[in-house]
């Protein structure tokens, strides 16, 4: 391992903004085969507590993902990890394609927990032009949907903004999911390990 290498801290985003420089290290053939991992463990006690008294957490101890029962997040653990290259590179039964990538920067919001929806809406269309896909094309969405009554109404207006605007009904279904629901918000991991189970399925 000897290629370029760098360590992300974008918060829940991380594992996939290291996964985004990883693909545009291959596309820019800095390396042959790139490695994304994140790790998130709960060692110690002190951060439940903080989040816990900040209101983050749920008082449930569950991830009610775009459900009226939506009270903070659970936490969880995850080590995930995937090594990527080129399509043309990769060993026939072995590849899952990824189409595109994007970033964005959140902006001007209310809060650190309110996300901005003009920003997510930009995202998921950055995304989506950088895989030239339409959202017609999309059959399934791994959504951030933390369990929050405030985050999770304005992810998903954002969603049907872009993925559901021009869809009509003959379309095959949309189907949204978070894996924060079974395994809790896995925080710098959370990006990589809800891809990774949309892979699975």
């Amino acid at each position: 391992l000897q290629g370029p290498c760098a360590s992300y801290d974008t918060a829940c985003s991380a594992s996939l903004v290291a996964n985004h420089g990883s693909m545009r290290a291959l596309q820019r053939l800095e390396c042959d085969t790139a490695l994304s991992a994140a790790v998130n463990m709960i060692m110690d006690s002190t951060f439940m507590r903080i989040n816990a008294t900040a209101g983050f957490t749920s008082a449930s101890g569950r991830s009610h993902t775009f459900d009226a029962r939506a009270d903070g997040y659970a936490r969880g653990e995850a080590i995930d990890a995937v090594a990527c290259r080129l399509l043309d590179e990769a060993k026939d039964g072995t590849a899952v394609r990824m189409n595109g990538s994007a970033i964005r920067q959140d902006g001007r919001s209310a809060s650190l927990t309110a996300p901005n929806g003009q920003a997510q809406q930009g995202v998921l269309s950055a995304a989506l032009n950088d895989a030239e896909l339409s959202p017609q094309q999309s059959s399934a969405l791994e959504a951030h949907g933390t369990g929050t009554a405030l985050g999770d109404p304005i992810e998903a207006g954002a969603m049907a903004a872009v993925m559901l605007s021009q869809r009509e009904l003959s379309n095959a279904p949309l189907v949204v999911g978070s894996l924060k629901a079974n395994a809790g918000h896995t925080e710098p991991g959370a990006g990589l390990a809800g891809a990774l189970r949309l892979v699975v399925q």
